[in-house]
């Protein structure tokens, strides 16, 4: 009982200690009957770091992804393939684009996010990647949001993965690729 009587007083003092700083900094900085003037926008700090600790990214175009998931879609349904989800995420695993085919499950929205990540992160296709998965103890396929399966494509931009398209759904994953990869030719070398 005396612990808590006394922790009740110091955070009762401490609020009034508080609250009295408070008050006397507010009363020297302007009159109590004056309203205070707050800035309608607060200022930012424009930095010029010097070009060595600046990033420059290259990112897929919210146009070029529509195309890229539209054809990889359009490539799908072509092949009798209508129930699957196309994806395009940036290099961080962030869906710039997502398409999902008539009656493609919910599972498949997933699995493409997951094979375009996993594409774009290592920079290589999912289905090359599957071939590194062996043995029995914990491997790259462990890492969360990644999924070794075929279907997934980097894009790249000289030679560096920026992005990547994935697609789920088909009954093997070599179609998903075939169609992801539909979907990546539809936008190389095409500026948007």
């Amino acid at each position: 009982m005396k612990k808590s009587t006394k922790f009740a007083a110091a955070a009762t003092g401490a609020l009034l200690l508080t609250g009295g700083l408070t008050a006397a900094a507010n009363a020297g900085s302007a009159p109590a009957s004056a309203p205070s003037k707050v800035p309608a926008v607060l200022p930012a700090v424009d930095l010029h770091p010097a070009p060595e600790a600046v990033v420059a990214q290259n990112r897929i175009s919210a146009g070029a992804s529509a195309d890229a998931v539209s054809a990889a879609l359009a490539k799908c349904q072509a092949e009798k393939l209508p129930f699957v989800t196309v994806a395009l995420v940036d290099r961080f695993g962030t869906v710039q684009a997502l398409l999902r085919g008539d009656n493609a499950a919910e599972h498949t929205i997933e699995a493409a996010r997951q094979k375009a990540y996993t594409a774009a992160a290592f920079g290589t296709p999912t289905s090359e990647l599957s071939k590194r998965i062996n043995g029995n103890g914990p491997s790259i396929a462990d890492l969360p949001g990644t999924l070794f399966l075929a279907g997934g494509v980097p894009l790249k931009v000289n030679g560096v993965s920026v992005a990547g398209i994935g697609v789920g759904g088909a009954p093997d994953g070599m179609l998903d690729e075939a169609c992801a990869t539909a979907g990546a030719e539809a936008i190389a070398g095409t500026p948007k």
